[in-house]
């Protein structure tokens, strides 16, 4: 079947000034949570095109919704007056893991939902029963069917507050649970809330709203139920983990390249791991200046992943990519998804030597090269990484199943391009049908 390929020559360096998207995770949140609003259209603005986003719209006129998304402005509108249907098709939920973020405002809305499944990158175990739990407690009925399905019914179409704990900090579960609380009878504390950037960004858009939210930005959220929300226009935060990888990118071709409109403090640890490898950043205002000689030697690291304000777990491989090309032995311990070395393969065939120890520590040591390769991106950071690593190396490499990387990048070699590499979208014979 013929899909897009990337095609990269690399060991050109990057040289230049870049603004980046705004964050996928604060935006496919805010999408969902447009259901509850029935008169009136939510406006969001700067929405990246992206498959991600393109699979939450067609979710949402699956369900009754009119979207309408100019592409030139990146400016949504959303009129959820005329939803119907608390069924999200298999087809089109099961390509993101984003369509989780529907369970909340389809009960608030219709009094149920029903769904088949969720996707997404396949990094591990990714369990949403404590959401299913969290519900329950709020008052909902959650029932199992023995082909897959799950109903969640809500008598009344309205929560009851309740004392709520998440077993893990995830920002999905909390920004559901947020939402279900926000619009429930009476008051809601929820505790060990996740405290990512994205989730006190989507508080804060619901808080626009009508909400009564406090808390946001701790671990223990104080929800006061409110009898509706309306809609408002909004725009999202910059997205940390783009900005990240392209931070990553300049240190692993090379080159002098700012950031600008972004937020240095949701990256302090990525700033801080990244100096220490020997890469010179410098910071100012909502602006990041990263900078390397390619003939520069970078410094091995250890690294260990945890939830904000930890290092993130997405821009990990990331990371690994240029540990690669470190003086010495590099430690990496994932300590989130138990699925998140898949990027390891891909990174051998390009030169890497790379042990995965029965620790589960992925032990890099460095080489004084990579190698080109034909890989294929198995999800959206590991195609970020095997894309890094190609940037690095002296001759052409192609990067298959491109729609993995297109989920969570806007028009990624468009942005390397305007700084100075040379890549390029082609079409290719040889693409493997996207993973979901």
């Amino acid at each position: 079947m013929i899909q897009s390929a990337l095609r990269v020559l690399g060991g050109k360096p990057l040289y230049g000034e870049i603004q980046v998207q705004r964050a996928k995770n604060s935006i496919l949140a805010m999408i969902a949570a447009s259901i509850v609003v029935e008169h009136g259209e939510t406006i969001l603005h700067d929405v990246p095109d992206i498959e991600d986003v393109q699979r939450a719209f067609e979710l949402l006129r699956a369900l009754g919704a009119r979207v309408r998304h100019d592409r030139v402005s990146k400016t949504v509108r959303i009129d959820a007056s005329n939803i119907t249907s608390g069924l999200l098709p298999e087809a089109i939920a099961s390509q993101f893991r984003g369509s989780v973020l529907f369970l909340a405002p389809l009960q608030i809305r219709l009094g149920y939902v029903e769904l088949p499944g969720s996707g997404g990158c396949d990094i591990g175990t990714r369990k949403i029963d404590f959401h299913h739990r969290g519900f329950a407690r709020l008052g909902a009925n959650v029932q199992y069917f023995e082909d897959g399905r799950t109903i969640i019914d809500l008598e009344g179409r309205r929560f009851r507050g309740a004392s709520l704990y998440l077993d893990l900090p995830s920002h999905t579960g909390t920004e559901n649970l947020m939402l279900a609380a926000a619009l429930a009878d009476g008051q809601t504390i929820l505790e060990n809330a996740s405290v990512e950037p994205e989730v006190l960004d989507f508080g804060n858009f619901l808080n626009a709203m009508g909400a009564d939210i406090h808390g946001l930005g701790s671990n223990t959220l104080v929800i006061n139920g409110v009898s509706r929300l309306h809609a408002i226009e909004y725009t999202p935060m910059p997205d940390r983990l783009v900005t990240g990888t392209i931070m990553i990118a300049a240190a692993i071709a090379g080159g002098d390249v700012t950031i600008h409109h972004v937020e240095p403090a949701h990256l302090r640890i990525v700033i801080a791991k990244l100096e220490q490898m020997g890469v010179e950043i410098s910071v100012d205002g909502k602006s990041i200046r990263v900078s390397r000689s390619r003939q520069q030697a970078l410094d091995p690291i250890n690294i260990q992943t945890h939830f904000y304000p930890g290092f993130p777990t997405d821009l990990q491989p990331c990371m690994a990519a240029l540990s690669t090309l470190a003086n010495g032995t590099s430690y990496i311990r994932e300590r989130i998804f138990d699925n998140r070395y898949g990027y390891v393969d891909a990174l051998l065939q390009m030169g890497a030597d790379i042990l995965i120890s029965q620790s589960d520590v992925c032990i890099i040591n460095g080489v004084s090269r990579l190698r080109p390769a034909r890989v294929s991106a198995d999800n959206i950071r590991s195609g970020a990484t095997v894309l890094l690593a190609a940037l690095a190396t002296e001759g052409e490499s192609f990067i298959e199943n491109v729609y993995q990387i297109d989920r969570g990048y806007e028009a990624i070699e468009e942005q390397l391009t305007q700084l100075g590499a040379d890549v390029a979208r082609v079409q290719s014979e040889f693409s493997s049908l996207p993973a979901l």
